[in-house]
């Protein structure tokens, strides 16, 4: 049985690995620690009962919760501030960590995965833990390997509430095709497009585009546009509920949970696409 530390129960991300948490034979909800509904049951937040009536903590208290508990996993799906205070107080304990949040920090990776090392902790962190996602990943790389001489853009769109601009989806493809053209990233992308006088360069190995839209409740739509002559290829992925992320966490905790070698996972390495 994996005992899992919830980190962010109350969020819309936390609630659903919670109530997926709840109901799986192999996870054993131990604790969890959040910044509001602090004293309440973690039960009352999703429509799952809790048979062990665990009570939300304040996540200012992790280190007491983390030795009163000692939990295998924690989960975070919750902001960069708090995924880079927070995790690094896991992994120091030794526990390993399942982590979706994105814009986090260099200094925090840098900081993260050498405690990982240190303390013998693997870690997943993805941008995406959706099954879809990450075999669009996968297939951007080939297509975009044949495709070098066309354009290519890159278009995601998330709810208005998003914070961050440019989702971490769409930078992780970007990073992607960047890699598989063997171009450097800050001479050839253009964030957005801006009146200028700067003349357009065809061609992706010449100019990649990135934009995104804030809109509405959104759950997140991402796009790879491939334009040639006469001719275009669109890959897309719709989300269409964040339950396919979740379901993502679900296999990342069963998978870490096995792993011995202190080293930092992605969900391609979940999923078996590398």
């Amino acid at each position: 049985m994996i005992k899992l530390l919830i980190l962010g129960p109350a969020g819309s991300m936390g609630k659903l690995i919670t109530e997926l948490s709840l109901t799986d034979q192999e996870v054993q909800v131990v604790a969890a620690c959040d910044v509001s509904h602090i004293g309440e049951l973690l039960g009352s937040l999703v429509s799952t009962k809790d048979p062990n009536n665990i009570i939300i903590n304040d996540v200012n208290n992790l280190q007491k919760v983390i030795e009163e508990t000692q939990p295998d996993v924690a989960v975070d799906f919750t902001t960069a501030e708090a995924t880079q205070k927070n995790c690094i107080i896991c992994a120091r304990n030794g526990i390993r960590c399942v982590i979706g949040t994105t814009a986090m920090s260099k200094e925090f990776y840098e900081d993260f995965e050498k405690l990982v090392k240190e303390n013998k902790a693997p870690a997943v962190i993805s941008p995406n833990m959706a099954t879809g996602v990450n075999v669009l990943f996968k297939i951007a790389s080939i297509l975009t390997s044949y495709l070098s001489d066309w354009d290519i853009e890159i278009i995601e769109s998330h709810h208005n509430r998003k914070q961050d601009n440019y989702s971490g989806t769409s930078l992780k493809i970007l990073d992607i095709i960047c890699k598989t053209l063997e171009v450097n990233k800050e001479e050839v992308v253009r964030y957005g497009r801006s009146l200028s006088k700067i003349l357009r360069k065809k061609g992706a190995k010449n100019e990649i585009g990135i934009h995104c839209i804030r809109a509405g409740d959104i759950v997140g739509d991402h796009t790879v546009l491939y334009a040639g002559p006469g001719e275009r290829i669109e890959l897309r992925h719709q989300a269409h509920s964040r339950i396919c992320f979740a379901n993502g966490a679900i296999k990342a905790i069963k998978f870490i949970y096995q792993k011995t070698e202190p080293e930092i996972y992605s969900m391609s390495d979940v999923l078996g696409l590398n």
